[in-house]
């Protein structure tokens, strides 16, 4: 059998969290989609959007040398939410052995396809296989999965399966009890003087990760490698930080993806960062509406209900803040945007926003290139062709966030 990760007509819905990256790389409950079908260790290849493919193949692991596409083919969506139930649920399903799929509402989860179905199930891009999974005649299973439809199912679904995704972590990889409920990896420390609470969860340091003196933590909460955690922090209530993250202030119920820096103090709650952003000190945001009321999103002028009493933010990939930035419940951020002041609407990808001052325009690809630069050599990162390239894809995705009755974006 050969696993087929696939990105449906719908993964633009998740936009900013996928503007740069494919649906299986965003994290939840401290894992990736992609890191659960790895560990499987089943044949995989990708199907994502025709201009991810370059940095999709310098950065995940490559189609196994055994991928053989006459074999049965798992079709698995790659908005799933990476859950360990998730994989265990996707095992049973392939190991039937039987056509079938998986439907969750109008889009399809899964599908399984014997190895004398019709070739162009087994063309590899994303028009087959919409077209295909389209007209698929065959039974319809029931199992208990989930899908990403929007940007803050990331962060409700994370607070579910925190726990079950540590627990796993815990069962397959080696950590040392370093105190009650807490888990090193090799290399990783826990600062003097600090206070750690495991009564909801175990705090899982990865390897090298350090956590400053004074802190307070509390679990579930995983900590990847090379993440820090400055003095006097407070890390609580499910957080999961990517590898070679810089973490400071108060963090609450939040994912934050690699690379990325709040180093000074401030409030993070409830909120969804993705890659090499910088919040500037001082800089907060906003999980609770004054009303205690539930938090509506505003998608592409689509209003939301979200049924969530507490939503922060939604920040995409190269983002910045200025010192004090403080960002209104339940705003988008857009990636390679900058910000001053207070954040009381969504942000446009590719924006330089300080609206409290009476200006908003367009940001050049051409800056987020050099900034992009400076970042990468600041954490001997290389800068390569498909990064420089992936920023200008970026941009050219976005450039209907800044269109204002067809005119470039300036306030």
């Amino acid at each position: 059998m050969n696993i087929v990760l696939f990105e449906d007509e719908q993964v633009c819905r998740l936009h900013p969290a996928t503007i740069g990256r494919p649906a299986f790389a965003i994290t939840c409950g401290g894992y990736r989609l992609i890191d659960l079908i790895v560990s499987w260790k089943v044949p995989c290849c990708y199907v994502v959007r025709p201009y991810l493919k370059t940095i999709v193949a310098s950065d995940f692991p490559q189609p196994s040398s055994s991928l053989n596409l006459s074999e049965p083919l798992l079709l698995v969506n790659a908005a799933l939410v990476p859950s360990v139930t998730t994989l265990k649920h996707l095992q049973a399903f392939a190991e039937q052995g039987k056509p079938g799929i998986i439907r969750l509402g109008t889009r399809i989860a899964a599908a399984f396809i014997p190895a004398d179905q019709p070739p162009e199930a087994r063309q590899l891009n994303t028009e087959a296989i919409d077209r295909y999974l389209q007209n698929l005649k065959a039974p319809v299973y029931e199992a208990d999965l989930a899908l990403f439809h929007y940007p803050h199912d990331i962060i409700r679904h994370h607070q579910t399966i925190m726990l079950e995704n540590l627990e796993d972590r815990l069962k397959h990889q080696h950590y040392v009890e370093i105190a009650s409920g807490v888990y090193a990896a090799e290399g990783a420390t826990l600062g003097e003087y600090c206070v750690t609470d495991t009564t909801d969860g175990p705090i899982l340091l990865d390897q090298e990760a350090k956590i400053g003196p004074y802190s307070y933590l509390t679990g579930p909460a995983y900590l990847g490698p090379k993440a820090r955690v400055i003095e006097h922090s407070a890390i609580k209530d499910g957080v999961s930080l990517g590898h070679t993250t810089k973490i400071g202030g108060e963090v609450e119920a939040s994912i934050i993806e690699p690379y990325t820096n709040k180093q000074h103090h401030g409030f993070l709650g409830h909120s969804y960062l993705g890659s090499w952003i910088n919040l500037g000190a001082g800089t907060c945001n906003s999980d609770l509406k004054n009303t205690y009321g539930e938090v509506n999103m505003e998608y592409c002028g689509e209003k939301v209900a979200t049924g969530m009493q507490f939503v922060g933010c939604i920040v995409g990939d190269y983002a910045k803040t200025a010192v004090n930035t403080s960002i209104f419940t339940g705003k988008v951020i857009g990636s390679c945007s900058m910000l001053y002041g207070f954040i009381t609407t969504n942000v446009p990808s590719f924006t330089n926003y300080a609206r409290s001052f009476g200006q908003a325009t367009e940001q050049s690809p051409d800056v987020a290139i050099a900034t992009q630069a400076r970042m990468f050599a600041r954490r001997k990162v290389q800068q390569r062709p498909c990064d420089i390239q992936l920023i200008h894809d970026m941009y050219r995705q976005t450039q209907h966030e800044r269109q204002l009755a067809n005119e470039p974006l300036s306030l």
